[in-house]
């Protein structure tokens, strides 16, 4: 099962864990019971302990293999980045060190960085809530770092499935690529902020068609795509509910289909370059928690904005599917900043109940329709009733999540 296709009940399980951020501590800190190997290779990452005492780990991790690889420490749901080493050379040792508390999580390696990863298993802490140590500014750092982290992990998997995905679009396997649509996207959705503050990347790559000819561009990428593999049918509309879908609009030839199936990798491409960028990072830095947490409520106003009207994925109907990792995303961004509102009194504990509850409210309503696991119904099948208890429940979390950057700044 890839990562794009956790449920969502699963990403609200990580929240009761209370993960620590990584902590910097130094290898003499930690207690031989602490300490464990990791094997990476081609095929596997095997971890010499499935299981640990709450505190500090260290996991030193050995690259077997012929690739640069990395090692993750994910939540349960498989999705959020708990901790990271990245950019292990073939051959090398590196250290990665968390303060771990109690619960369930995923170890995986990814030789070559990008994809799904080998090895994925199960790893369990028990033992007592601890502690964290480290001074609010370093706290802050290593939730920034965590985000970057967890971008460059979607990208690293968005990349490789682009690629299976416009090979069966380019050779005409129009069921294959229908069926791999919505997954996708999922995680391009997911981090969908980080391409629109890159100028016309995200206009190139999710524009629908009015939007992009109310701007005089040229229509590309997910949507342009779509609209091949789902053919409207005749006398249908566009999203406008005015313009006749076939206006200025003929199905691709096989020529342009590889034209827009390159067009859609080279700009994805352009995608993974910026996140694994120094450039990258230095915006991250200047943003700090802010911008995480700006990202949290942006991907919330993306649902507002198209996903609950249905316009988003006008042909394919899967919206419900982008809703989610929306959803997802923005709730992960909301954990990783979630302990600096906490600490802010009595009204930030307020803030942080009210938008565990939003969260969980809102994917209980959107678990009725199905899960990022098994697929998600037509947004044709949903009724005005079902979107209006969707829009609502959206409603109810937005309003606290856009006071969440000021709190945590205040």
């Amino acid at each position: 099962m890839t990562l794009a296709r956790r449920s969502l009940a699963a990403v609200g399980a990580a929240a009761a864990l209370g993960l620590a951020l990584t902590g910097c501590v130094a290898k003499s800190d930690v207690a031989a019971a602490g300490r464990l190997t990791v094997s990476s290779t081609a095929d596997a990452c095997t971890v010499s302990a499935g299981t640990a005492t709450s505190g500090t780990l260290s996991f030193d991790v050995t690259n077997k293999g012929t690739e640069t690889t990395e090692f993750y420490l994910l939540a349960e749901d498989g999705v959020r980045i708990v901790g990271e080493v990245e950019n292990v050379a073939p051959g090398a040792a590196r250290t990665l060190t968390v303060v771990a508390q109690p619960g369930k999580y995923v170890t995986v390696c990814k030789p070559g960085m990008v994809g799904d990863g080998v090895g994925r298993a199960s790893f369990t802490v028990s033992g007592k809530k601890v502690a964290v140590q480290g001074d609010d500014a370093e706290q802050k750092t290593k939730a920034v770092q965590l985000y970057a982290a967890f971008v460059k992990d979607q990208v690293g998997q968005l990349l490789p499935a682009a690629k299976t995905f416009a090979e069966a679009y380019r050779s005409g396997d129009d069921a294959s690529a229908r069926q791999q649509f919505p997954a996708v996207r999922s995680f391009y959705e997911r981090i969908e902020p980080v391409a629109e503050q890159l100028g016309t990347l995200d206009p190139r790559l999710d524009y629908r068609e009015l939007d992009a000819k109310a701007e005089g561009l040229d229509w590309t990428g997910f949507h342009r795509i779509e609209k091949d593999l789902w053919v409207p049918a005749p006398g249908a509309m566009n999203s406008d509910g005015v313009t006749p879908a076939d206006k200025d609009w003929a199905p691709s030839t096989p020529a342009q289909r590889a034209t827009y199936a390159d067009k859609l990798l080279a700009d994805l491409q352009e995608l993974y370059d910026h996140v694994h960028s120094d450039a990258f990072l230095k915006d991250l830095d200047a943003q700090g928690i802010a911008g995480i947490s700006n990202g949290s409520i942006s991907l919330l106003d993306e649902v507002a904005k198209s996903k609950i009207t249905g316009e988003e994925d006008w042909w394919s109907g899967t919206d419900l599917s982008d809703f989610a990792a929306n959803v997802e995303g923005a709730k992960m961004s909301f954990q990783l900043v979630r302990d600096f509102a906490d600490s802010k009194g009595a009204e930030g504990k307020k803030l942080v109940s009210q938008i565990d509850r939003g969260f969980s409210a809102l994917e209980a309503e959107l678990a009725v329709h199905g899960s990022s696991a098994s697929g998600f119904a037509a947004y044709s099948t949903v009724t005005e009733q079902q979107k209006r208890d969707l829009t609502d429940l959206m409603n109810a979390l937005a309003e606290p999540l856009s006071k969440l950057t000021s709190t945590i700044l205040s």
